[in-house]
């Protein structure tokens, strides 16, 4: 009964968190990192044991295939638990003032998410392992060649946003700068288009991924219509954003915040810990 108990709290918190950064992170906005960095560890923590009871324990299992695809269930669960820091920093800042004065925490934001980025990479590639010992084998690798494009594209424009951007905003800050160098527009535009392509590919990934969890019957289908619909949607909001900017604007902003594409996968791999932990999962 105990166990039981602690399974439902450890997997609801795990399904709250994503809910729970945005709300503080857009809703209180920045504050100190001396109050924030001390709660992200001990979300972090919670968040690990939370992963250790629901699942993440079948790593120490001789069953070779169900240890491999608890690890891959909490490599996707990794990036969140890394963006939570974020509910303490809040959105970036808007003003070429405001990031020189944080430069330190936005260069972390970023390189957080780069971090995320790379375990979402070890995330499908895994999945697609596990998938093909079960053979599936067509969507799940059309999913591994779209997060194998986004991932080193999402890394390039996190690295641009975190540290370019950073050094660029400094100088503006520095010398009272008010329009930007000829120059800065083409860059920018060239970065958003290449956001524009990750975040795409990302959602693609996050559909076919759905659909081949579906076909051995590690998913249920209403998980799978709605990350199928949700996936779709934002593909298409993002593209139809570089057509009609003034319309897509604001949805396409929202569905191309870098930690959003990373939720999907984020909950894929708690209900598949939450699977392994129940020996729901044929393997």
């Amino acid at each position: 009964m105990k166990s039981s108990v602690s399974n439902i709290l450890s997997y609801n918190y795990l399904l709250l968190v994503p809910i729970i950064t945005a709300c503080l992170g857009f809703g209180v906005g920045h504050v100190s990192y001396q109050v924030y960095l001390p709660i992200w560890l001990l979300n972090a923590l919670i968040m690990i044991i939370a992963s250790w009871s629901i699942g993440l324990r079948a790593i120490q299992l001789k069953n070779k295939e169900q240890s491999q695809l608890a690890k891959t269930a909490f490599f996707l669960i990794v990036p969140w638990i890394l963006i939570s820091m974020f509910a303490g920093m809040g959105p970036p800042p808007e003003t070429a003032t405001e990031w020189s004065n944080t430069i330190i925490e936005q260069q972390m934001r970023y390189f957080l998410l780069v971090i995320s980025g790379i375990f979402i990479a070890f995330g499908f590639t895994g999945l697609w392992e596990s998938l093909k010992s079960k053979g599936e084998n067509f969507y799940s690798i059309l999913s591994l060649t779209a997060i194998l494009i986004a991932v080193p594209l999402f890394i390039i424009n996190m690295l641009y946003w975190g540290f370019y951007l950073s050094e660029y905003f400094k100088i503006q800050a520095a010398t009272n700068a008010i329009n930007h160098p000829d120059w800065f527009l083409p860059m920018r535009q060239l970065f958003g288009l290449i956001s524009v392509t990750e975040v795409a590919l990302t959602y693609f990934a996050t559909f076919m991924i759905a659909i081949a969890l579906r076909k051995v019957g590690w998913i249920g289908k209403t998980s799978t219509t709605f990350y199928v619909l949700f996936s779709v949607v934002a593909i298409l909001v993002i593209i139809l954003s570089v057509f009609l900017t003034e319309l897509f604007r604001i949805p396409g902003f929202a569905v191309s915040i870098p930690a959003i594409p990373l939720i999907m996968p984020y909950y894929f791999g708690i209900n598949l810990l939450r699977k392994i932990g129940s020996n729901n999962i044929d393997f």
